[in-house]
C-alpha cells in the first residue's frame, strides 16, 4: 500500500513541476504536507470512530499533537 501512496505522490509531483511551464517551483514539502494532511486526518478520524485517542495511535503521534492538526483543519 505504501508503493501505492509512493507512486501517486510521484505522480503529481511529476505533474505538478511539468505544468510550472518556467516558472520556479518553492515550498514544495510544505505544499504537499498541506495536500496530504486533510484527507489523511478525515480517514483515519473516520476509522477510528472520532474516537482522537485511536485515531493518535493509529498515526503514530501524541493525542495533543493530533488535537491540534485538527483544529488547524478545523475538523473540531
Amino acid at each position: 500500500m505504501s508503493s501505492e501512496l509512493s507512486d501517486c505522490v510521484r505522480r503529481s509531483l511529476n505533474r505538478y513541476f511539468r505544468d510550472l511551464d518556467g516558472q520556479t517551483p518553492h515550498a514544495v514539502h510544505a505544499m504537499v504536507l498541506k495536500c496530504v494532511e486533510l484527507p489523511m486526518l478525515e480517514v483515519v478520524m473516520k476509522q477510528a470512530a472520532g474516537n482522537q485517542t485511536v485515531a493518535a495511535e493509529i498515526l503514530g503521534i501524541s493525542r495533543g499533537t493530533l488535537r491540534r492538526m485538527l483544529l488547524e483543519h478545523e475538523l473540531l
